[in-house]
């Protein structure tokens, strides 16, 4: 299958250049990020303490996909799945050339099989052929991170119907939901291991804000799906699969340049945020918020009115002028 064919492995322990590369651009999250881990004794002891963790198991031998992989949060899942001892991981991200960047930061770290692919999430059936692609080969997914995604912020009214409006929804909704129904029979089927699903929302997912319409509504919806799968799982037994939302506010990769932290929300360093969502993960948290006042706002818009939220959200927290002066990624 052609698809099949693009998917190249290259063994962590040796250099080697990416094949295609995959995916849309780090969801929420994205430009160049320092590395996080080390080569050589750094490395190991790196390795050493993500094994050590709780729910370490379920990383340690699995095959693990990532999209938005190429930079960024998405990069940093993967480092942490290399070292984690990971037997597989798969890289999937739209930019071939930082894919290759990133097989060359990965490699060494650990002894992990390193796929990078090419792919555009936003085309359902690229998509859905590198999945069945992906299962032939690897069999059951142990570890999905669902991470890449998309921003445009600007009024509702100057969002384009096709580049803005559609793009948004088919990279950060759309295309999680395709490749976890694509990947879940098989992860349901294959009880011989505990699995994840790590689906990468934000705090735009709780809260309304101006010049975040529709990347508000794509971060609504794949919370809302996240958290009923979750409990679809649970409810019909599947104990093995676990499903982790992580919501974060700001994050400095680049992605959401520009942007100011509302009151008492300092933005998060791509490495802090990395690690709580993973952690979060490994112990099957459900929801996993930061910083703090994520939870805080949520709390305070479900108590009160909306016009009284109002005022608090935009007159004392500031979350309302929080994308007034958004850039953006330069280039993008």
């Amino acid at each position: 299958m052609p698809a099949l064919q693009r998917i190249l492995p290259v063994t962590a322990r040796r250099r080697g250049r990416a094949s295609a590369a995959s995916g849309a651009s780090d969801a929420g999250h994205a430009t160049g990020v320092g590395p996080a881990g080390g080569t050589g004794a750094a490395g190991a002891a790196q390795a050493g303490r993500t094994q050590g963790e709780p729910g370490a198991e379920a990383v340690r031998g699995a095959v693990v996909l990532i999209t938005g992989a190429a930079r960024g949060m998405g990069l940093l899942y993967a480092r942490k799945a290399v070292t984690g001892g990971a037997a597989h991981v798969l890289l999937w991200d739209v930019d071939a050339a930082a894919l290759d960047a990133a097989v060359q930061e990965l490699n060494g770290l650990g002894a992990a099989e390193l796929h990078p692919q090419a792919l555009d999430l936003s085309n359902r059936e690229a998509l859905l052929a590198a999945a069945e692609a992906a299962t032939e080969r690897f069999g059951a997914v142990g570890i999905l991170v669902n991470n890449a995604g998309i921003v445009r912020g600007k009024r509702f009214w100057d969002h384009d119907p096709v580049a803005d409006i559609e793009a948004t929804l088919r990279v950060n909704t759309l295309a999680p939901m395709w490749l976890t129904r694509a990947l879940l029979p098989a992860m349901l089927t294959d009880t011989s291991r505990e699995r994840r699903i790590l689906n990468i929302a934000s705090a735009a997912g709780t809260l309304a804000n101006p010049n975040m319409s529709v990347y508000a509504a794509s971060k609504w919806a794949m919370l809302g799906w996240s958290e009923s799968l979750r409990l679809e799982l649970g409810k019909d037994g599947y104990r093995h699969v676990s499903v982790t939302t992580f919501c974060p506010s700001y994050v400095s990769t680049g992605m959401f340049e520009g942007a100011r932290g509302p009151l008492m929300t300092p933005i998060l360093s791509p490495k802090a945020a990395a690690s709580a969502a993973w952690e979060g993960m490994l112990r099957r948290t459900p929801v996993v918020m930061r910083p703090w006042t994520v939870k805080l706002g949520a709390a305070l818009r479900a108590v009160l009115p909306t016009r009284a939220w109002d005022v608090v959200g935009g007159k004392v927290f500031h979350v309302y002028s929080s994308m007034d002066k958004f850039t953006g990624r330069a280039g993008k």
